[in-house]
């Protein structure tokens, strides 16, 4: 069942379910940040109204830079303001920002550890009609890799508007993974968040697996759990919000009560948050996992449910995963 305890929105599995994009939250959230931290800035490549930007240019026109299309120089010019003492958001689409200039991050930003917060916008399968070259789904092997780099998956519009508020206040480079359509509204106002802390969403007395999700990804988790609650199967969810630094000792916490692990992602299976759980756990806890993702491919064109199920990760991959893990015994 959801966990009572997040306060998350009941209307999650009726006709009444509201559905807004993480972009929107996103914008929400720049926007009050300009009303209460002076020294934030926002840097866009040419796409400002597509990731939400507007509102805050239009408030704050002083502190808001298109430098066109060139997300070297996005990045190099934030890095700069960081020094200064400003606190920029970088946004672009996901596979321009960190995909087109990974190595200007890695060394104006990362390497001299300053305060620059990188957006990636339209990342996953999620991006849909705009085919393969937009669909990033490799954004997150990147970032993680990266020293000194927080890496952060709102599940929501709701959660992605405290997640851009957290990481104005953590004092090192951030990236935050938004998906482009709007998406199932999940958590509520008062559902709470924390850069670094895994949440247990669908909980039971006597899991048979856990299932981990980020992103976009946690709401057709909690379908399938919902569903295989039907058939007498019991899970629990959990929404992997902040992939690194990975919360390892909750983590564990509930690995340990079912032995069997089940990811769920829109990335790329290599490097992604599977790839994170499964590095923990194989030198930690060694227990059966199984691990959904894309299956080293690129995207299409196509609307986003489609391609969820071309890709292997719709709501009954989901459950047939759970379905084959708790079938596998564990060794004496």
């Amino acid at each position: 069942m959801l966990n009572t305890l997040l306060y998350l929105n009941q209307n999650l599995f009726t006709q009444q379910l509201e559905r807004s994009s993480m972009r929107a939250g996103f914008g929400s959230a720049l926007l009050e940040l300009g009303n209460t931290h002076p020294n934030v800035v926002v840097l866009t490549a040419d796409l400002r109204a597509s990731v939400q930007c507007d509102a805050f240019r239009n408030a704050f026109p002083n502190r808001f830079f298109d430098v066109g299309v060139a997300e070297q120089d996005l990045v190099t010019i934030a890095s700069g303001m960081a020094v200064s003492g400003k606190v920029p958001f970088c946004v672009s689409y996901a596979v321009f920002s960190p995909g087109r200039n990974w190595e200007q991050i890695r060394t104006t930003v990362a390497y001299n550890n300053v305060n620059v917060n990188i957006v990636g916008s339209h990342a996953g399968l999620m991006t849909g009609p705009d085919g393969a070259t937009h669909q990033m789904t490799e954004d997150i092997a990147l970032m993680r890799a990266m020293p000194n780099m927080d890496v952060v998956t709102p599940c929501d519009a709701i959660e992605a508007s405290k997640a851009t508020r957290a990481i104005a206040d953590v004092n090192h480079p951030a990236y935050l993974r938004l998906a482009r359509p709007d998406v199932a509204i999940i958590t509520t106002q008062d559902t709470p968040f924390s850069i670094g802390v895994i949440q247990a969403f669908w909980v039971h007395d006597n899991p048979q697996a856990t299932v981990c999700a980020c992103g976009d990804m946690v709401y057709y988790a909690l379908r399938a759990a919902y569903e295989l609650e039907q058939q007498g199967i019991w899970v629990e969810v959990l929404n992997i919000s902040t992939i690194k630094p990975l919360d390892t000792k909750t983590l564990l916490t509930y690995v340990k009560k079912t032995n069997r692990v089940v990811t769920v992602e829109d990335h790329q299976k290599a490097g992604g948050m599977g790839s994170a759980v499964a590095e923990f756990l194989c030198e930690n806890y060694p227990v059966p996992m199984i691990l959904i993702g894309v299956d080293d491919a690129f995207g299409e064109s196509g609307q986003p449910e489609q391609l969820l199920e071309k890709y292997g990760l719709g709501v009954h991959h989901i459950k047939q995963a759970v379905e084959h893990i708790i079938k596998i015994k564990q060794p004496v």
